[in-house]
């Protein structure tokens, strides 16, 4: 199965049965995932050689069709607030507890996929069903409230291989390893609790990747004896080009889909990405790449649009602000402008937010407590009429300073390390960073270097000016325990934002180097 060294607790998931389980998920999908994977490299070159993405004609009639998808299960009606975060035992339980109606655990960009952050992140799902989960520490003890937030769980993207786990000596899919070990030991539990087994489905750039994953759930169904439709899965649109394609993603996963979400921060590295040889799509500093930019806006929008007509669920994005105690007016500051993020998304007509602390669920809250009132969501509520823009119109005021780009490097180069490090999720400046917002500060850097970008001071962004940068936080930011990740962060951080050739995920390189 794998060389990795795995602990008598951590093989409470690895069962023989489930070991069993996995590798026929595998290898009953592996050709098809493959093929598309094919299929996005295909796509990605024809962008760079000048096409222009665009609803695919030949779904013209899903699109204009008559059609919803089915209903959702009482605990996923309403989902005002939802908070994510690691599948860290405390944060979990914390998570749970927090008053959000919604928890994600996320194995995708807020984990790091170390052989026992996995395996320890499934023990902890499989006590959440139970009612088993606990952490005693010196000074507390952390366990469940009697009521407590609905769980989501998050598998990695189709992107993604799991290295530890071999099927016919070929690392099996990250995204089925994940899904299939949850499905396998929580998907009974979870509806002997009275839920289900409900997930988010990350990464899609085509409604043909939403029928792979409706056909997964279908056999992955059939196989445990569980009716069909049970499972209930909310995709994040967080891909430009699945953004043309939001009807049909719908549609695919009619049966089993409960909404879409705007992840916006992934959104925008995907921008980056898919046109980056493109000089009119260089984007400026990073924090002015708001929800309200032209080519966000349209998305945001049409997203509402799309959901509410299919009767599915629309779910704004991230607040990633974390308060601080020490500095009660950055705090403020920062709580205001979440709140005024959550008061927009509310009246666009949004039916839920995310959160990434529990300091937030009550702001948060309040904001759409104001616009549903009793009702549990904004599905079938006469709305404003909105009329979604550009979705390729990136016109955004403002321009790259030198701030911007020391910022990037920080921020790339400090989450490296904390991932590195076994840590997902890191609290950097007052925001929790994760993979999606590591991923757009090198992009970015790669973007300004390979389009000569100058700086509003005037001076050009060059692989120098990243190297220095990269010196001085370096040497700010490391100590002597962290020195030897400092290093080797460093080191990805250049790789993927300075190639000539554009490294599609920085989460490639970087699963290389651990365990």
């Amino acid at each position: 199965m794998n060389q990795f060294r795995t602990s008598e607790e951590e093989l409470k998931v690895l069962t023989p049965e489930a070991v069993s389980f996995l590798i026929a998920l595998g290898e009953e999908f592996r050709w098809r995932r493959g093929k598309l994977l094919e299929e996005r490299d295909r796509r990605q070159a024809r962008i760079l050689a000048g096409e222009v993405p665009a609803p695919p004609p030949e779904t013209a009639a899903i699109r204009e069709g008559d059609w919803q998808v089915a209903p959702v299960p009482a605990d996923l009606r309403d989902r005002r607030v939802e908070i994510t975060g690691p599948v860290d035992r405390k944060m979990m339980i914390n998570a749970l507890n927090s008053g959000a109606r919604v928890f994600m655990a996320d194995f995708e960009d807020a984990t790091t996929p170390t052989w026992s952050n996995l395996l320890r992140g499934h023990i902890n799902l499989m006590d959440v069903h139970d009612g088993t989960i606990e952490v005693q520490t010196d000074e507390k003890t952390y366990r469940l409230d009697d009521e407590v937030a609905t769980l989501v769980v998050r598998p990695r993207g189709w992107n993604l291989t799991e290295k530890h786990f071999l099927v016919d000596d070929t690392p099996m899919s990250a995204a089925l390893f994940d899904f299939g070990l949850y499905f396998f030991h929580c998907a009974a539990r979870a509806i002997e609790r009275g839920s289900g087994p409900y997930f988010y489905l990350p990464k899609l750039e085509s409604h043909m990747e939403a029928r792979l994953w409706n056909d997964v759930f279908v056999w992955a169904q059939d196989r445990l004896g569980i009716p069909k439709g049970t499972i209930k899965a909310t995709v994040l649109i967080e891909n430009v080009l699945a953004a043309f394609e939001m009807d049909e993603i719908l549609y695919e996963l009619r049966d089993h889909a409960a909404g879409l979400n705007a992840g916006r921060w992934d959104y925008i590295f995907s921008v980056i990405k898919t046109f980056r040889h493109d000089p009119r799509f260089v984007l400026p500093d990073r924090s002015l790449v708001t929800m309200t930019v032209p080519f966000m806006a349209a998305y945001a929008e049409q997203l509402v649009e799309t959901c509410h007509r299919r009767g599915a669920h629309a779910i704004g994005g991230m607040a990633a602000f974390i308060p601080d105690r020490r500095s009660p007016e950055v705090t403020e500051r920062a709580i205001d402008s979440v709140r005024n993020d959550k008061r927009r998304e509310a009246n666009m007509g949004y039916d839920g937010t995310w959160v990434a602390h529990p300091g937030l669920v009550e702001v948060a809250a309040e904001e759409f407590d104001a616009v549903l009132v009793d009702a549990p969501h904004q599905i079938g509520r006469a709305l404003p009429q909105s009329v979604a823009g550009d979705l390729l119109d990136v016109s955004v005021d403002g321009g790259v300073t030198l701030d911007g780009v020391h910022t990037n490097v920080s921020v790339g180069i400090r989450y490296l390390a904390s991932w590195l490090s076994g840590v997902g999720a890191a609290a950097i400046d007052n925001l929790m960073e994760d993979v999606a917002t590591a991923e757009i500060s090198r992009s970015q850097i790669w973007q300004w270097v390979h389009h000569g970008v100058v700086t509003t001071e005037g001076v050009p962004v060059t692989e120098t000016l990243v190297r220095d940068y990269a010196d001085e936080v370096v040497a700010e930011f490391a100590t002597p325990e962290t020195e030897d990740k400092f290093h080797t962060a460093r080191k990805v951080f250049e790789l993927v934002a300075l190639e000539d050739d554009f490294i599609d995920f920085l989460t490639l390189p970087a699963y290389e180097l651990i365990n």
